[in-house]
């Protein structure tokens, strides 16, 4: 997944030069929060079957934080007429949905029994 966010940041970087404007990094409250929790949840549990569920919990935290972002964005370049925009940021939400459905397939399909 990580190359696959080396290229929506350089989508990102596109999507600002169509608009005209300078894209800069910026935190976000919101997923340093969630982060922050899963650091927490691994330093107090044990079992590393749970630790496993709860790592994959926390990266689809982010996953849905990010897919509920970029379906806002794509919503407002649509309705501005930017469907040059929509259209690259689509690229990208679908790409964070497939890797929110690979994280589901392997909680429910392993992780999660080994965790209960």
């Amino acid at each position: 997944h990580l190359g696959e966010t080396k290229g929506h940041v350089q989508r990102l970087e596109q999507v600002f030069q169509m608009l005209g404007k300078k894209a800069k990094s910026v935190d976000c409250p919101a997923i340093d929060g969630i982060i922050d929790e899963a650091e927490d949840v691994t330093g107090e549990v044990d079992d590393k079957d749970v630790l496993d569920a709860a790592i994959i919990a926390a990266g689809q935290a982010v996953e849905h934080y990010e897919i509920t972002r970029y379906g806002s964005l794509i919503a407002w370049a649509r309705r501005l007429g930017r469907s040059d925009v929509a259209n690259l940021l689509e690229q990208t939400l679908n790409e964070e949905k497939a890797a929110d459905k690979k994280l589901t397939t392997i909680a429910e399909s392993k992780v999660n029994l080994k965790a209960a």
